[in-house]
């Protein structure tokens, strides 16, 4: 089993008291090194406590923007779902919002605009088939016309039939009446 890998193994804690030994061990190397008119990398980023008011009004004027750690420095890269959000003036607010856009309609998404599409092409497909226009009409009514006629057929059959049985019923009777009145006789 290698050492230190267990969990738990090797803290070491710091002591307060000796951190605040060297962050004033430090302040008073950098003071000395300023009264003696050396710099060090520190303050020339003006992350020391020498910072002159030339130095903090033209940070007010720009928007500070924190060191890249490591590589990150080095490599340039851009983030498209990063929003920074950066102060609006106010007449830029006020334009964009009480004028119009220049086109002077709505910029619809292309799924809207394929959907608004999609309904004035069935709009016009249902007219020119309510007018029978199309070829699909065309045949619909044809159809049609020959359903009518089929069934004009068969109600003319259908009364034919109708009539026939009539027909032969009342025959029936009249032969069953002639039959009775000769028994009856």
């Amino acid at each position: 089993m290698p050492k230190g890998k267990h969990k738990g193994g090797r803290r070491q804690f710091t002591n307060f008291e000796a951190l605040k030994e060297q962050k004033q061990k430090e302040e008073k190397e950098r003071q000395w090194r300023k009264d003696q008119g050396e710099t060090d990398s520190e303050d020339e980023d003006g992350s020391g406590s020498g910072s002159s008011s030339e130095d903090s009004s033209t940070d007010e004027d720009e928007v500070k923007q924190p060191k890249a750690k490591g590589v990150g420095g080095l490599i340039e890269c851009e983030n498209p779902n990063r929003v920074i959000n950066k102060p609006k003036k106010a007449s830029s607010v006020n334009a964009t919002s009480s004028g119009t856009p220049s086109s002077g309609k709505t910029q619809l998404s292309r799924r809207e605009r394929e959907e608004l599409q999609k309904q004035r092409a069935t709009a016009y497909y249902r007219k020119l088939h309510a007018e029978g226009k199309t070829e699909e009409a065309r045949a619909d009514l044809a159809r049609l016309a020959i359903i009518r006629q089929q069934r004009e057929e068969a109600a003319k059959k259908k009364e034919e039939e109708k009539k026939a049985r009539e027909a032969t019923a009342s025959v029936k009777k009249e032969q069953i009446a002639k039959a009775l009145n000769k028994n009856q006789s």
